[in-house]
């Protein structure tokens, strides 16, 4: 499951620093999460790290985008692999 940033977000700044997949940045209005760089933090931490420090809450699992361990535990050697500039073997 990749998170989302509601609309309640105050612009505090917290929360992108926090992500060890730089998946968040800010957008026209509030902070947005790319869902292809999101894996809550799977790979990096027991829990996501924006969700930990947002002093609004404003933070849930985009209903969207609904994925499995499994699935993020993939995004993450993908995401892990093109940072360090190697191709990922197919998925099976």
């Amino acid at each position: 499951m990749a998170l989302t940033i509601t609309d309640q977000c105050i612009n505090c700044d917290v929360c992108e620093p926090e992500c060890p997949n730089e998946a968040i940045y800010l957008g026209p209005e509030i902070y947005e999460i790319d869902p292809d760089k999101c894996t809550e933090c799977v790979g990096h931490f027991d829990e996501p790290q924006c969700v930990q420090v947002c002093p609004v809450a404003c933070i849930p699992v985009n209903p969207q985008r609904v994925e499995t361990q499994e699935v993020l535990w993939e995004k993450f050697r993908r995401l892990q692999a093109a940072a360090k500039g190697a191709v990922p073997p197919p998925a099976d």
